[in-house]
């Protein structure tokens, strides 16, 4: 059986974050000494994709001003918002809705780290410390460190409800999501994020090339979804029910038998995937990849 470290750790995605986070820093600021890593290769490698897309927006709109003050903050002013964790440094934001744009780079709202960027009010920065606390807690310390660095926090929602989250390509290592004011929530949800944004990573630093040929049928979406999006499901959901197993042990009330709920809906879930996920591994190249994201599933379907 993996660990749930021996999950996480890929150093190929090491390798990703460093590299990249170099060629930026070029892109940004050609011939400048490259900036001295105030944090983890893996939160400047996230910061620096919240500077390049500033940097490039600003170029496009011929806004000077703001081109500058990213070239000045590869980090994307990230100390301005920064919270201590059990995972190291992160930052932590509350945008609001109207400040979440759609543009060509997404199809899904978004938010750029900017000279404008204020930290979240007191008690949800609190509130993020806490949930980084809990996973890390219950071995997902290592993957929230290198793929949870920019946490933003929407909207305030009622236990029970319906919690949009979500991710997009461009900002690697940046999260968006609703919240119950639950540490043990939020940690969940972070989890499921996260391991989407180390996939996003684990595909990149390999160069897995995904045929859209194939498609799945993917019991949370209730339809077919061609094989990236199935082996993206079939990754981030058992993190969830991993930690979500473990979080049982100490909760009780009305959020215990919330999760006690998500488990069991998830095993059912989870189980209709097994004969798909197999085919659908075939098409990783890389077997250490390949291995890792079979070794989750198979421990998610034996709790």
């Amino acid at each position: 059986m993996h660990a749930l470290a021996d999950l996480f750790d890929f150093p190929p995605i090491d390798r990703l974050h460093h590299e990249r986070t170099q060629r930026i820093h070029a892109v940004i600021r050609p011939g400048a000494q490259p900036p001295q890593p105030s944090t983890s290769t893996a939160a400047d490698y996230c910061l620096a994709h919240h500077a390049l897309e500033g940097a490039e927006a600003a170029a496009r709109a011929g806004d000077a001003t703001g081109f500058d003050w990213y070239v000045a903050h590869p980090d994307a002013g990230a100390a301005t918002s920064s919270v201590p964790t059990a995972v190291g440094t992160r930052v932590v934001v509350a945008p609001s809705l109207a400040d979440l744009p759609r543009s060509a780079i997404s199809e899904t709202p978004y938010y750029i780290l900017g000279p404008g960027t204020g930290p979240a009010q007191p008690h949800l920065r609190s509130l993020a410390a806490d949930a980084y606390a809990s996973a890390a807690r219950a071995g997902f310390g290592d993957l929230l460190a290198a793929h949870a660095v920019v946490l933003c926090l929407l909207r305030t929602k009622n236990l029970g409800e319906t919690l949009d989250s979500w991710t997009i390509s461009r900002l690697p290592g940046t999260v968006f999501m609703d919240h119950v004011d639950d540490p043990v929530v939020l940690a969940r949800d972070l989890i499921h994020e996260a391991g989407h944004n180390w996939l996003n990573d684990a595909l990149a630093a390999t160069g897995c090339k995904i045929s859209d040929s194939a498609h799945f049928h993917s019991p949370w979406k209730r339809t077919a979804r061609p094989a990236f999006g199935f082996l993206h499901a079939c990754w981030a959901f058992p993190l969830t029910m991993l930690f979500t197993a473990h979080a049982l042990d100490s909760t009780t009330g009305d959020l215990h038998r919330f999760l006690t709920a998500y488990l069991k809906q998830q095993r059912s879930l989870l189980a209709c995937t097994a004969p798909d996920h197999a085919r659908a591994l075939e098409l990783i190249s890389d077997s250490g990849l390949r291995h890792g994201l079979a070794a989750a599933h198979r421990q998610a379907l034996a709790l």
